[in-house]
């Protein structure tokens, strides 16, 4: 029982001491009274055409910042140009109408909880060079 005892103690301690040794800091090899340097903020064009898409059944892009928009769930600022009553006025792109229907494709009055956070789907585009290189090409007749 005490040899057991002995071989777990020093198992232990070795694991501790193996996990100890590999772990860094997020912030790499700086030092703690260094500075960060601030990445710069993506400039969002103030406002562009409509973008095409790359691929069937893609979710539009947003051609306009998105950072003054309110999106909680108590308000939907996207709507306040997109919704179906509201579009003509504003002259922005119509709320498809799949996003207004449940799981069971029953129609709603207002957008489905499950679309009503736009960001989920519909990205920002930033003026700002790729992270990886991509290769992607667009399927077919889209892209263009």
């Amino acid at each position: 029982m005490k040899g057991k005892f002995v071989v777990s103690a020093l198992l232990a301690a070795f694991v501790s001491v193996a996990a100890f040794a590999e772990v860094t800091s997020l912030r790499g090899d700086q030092g703690i009274g260094e500075s960060n340097e601030v990445v710069a903020i993506k400039q969002v064009p103030k406002k562009q055409d409509r973008l095409a898409l790359d691929y069937v059944n893609q979710p539009p892009l947003i051609p306009h910042s998105t950072d003054q928009v309110q999106l909680n769930p108590s308000n939907n600022g996207c709507l306040e140009c997109h919704d179906v009553d509201k579009y003509r006025k504003s002259g922005a792109p119509r709320v498809s109408p799949t996003h207004y229907m449940d799981r069971d494709n029953k129609m709603l009055g207002d957008v489905a909880p499950r679309r009503y956070f736009c960001l989920q789907c519909h990205v920002t585009q930033v003026d700002a060079t790729p992270l990886v290189e991509n290769t992607f090409q667009p399927a077919g007749k889209f892209g263009q």
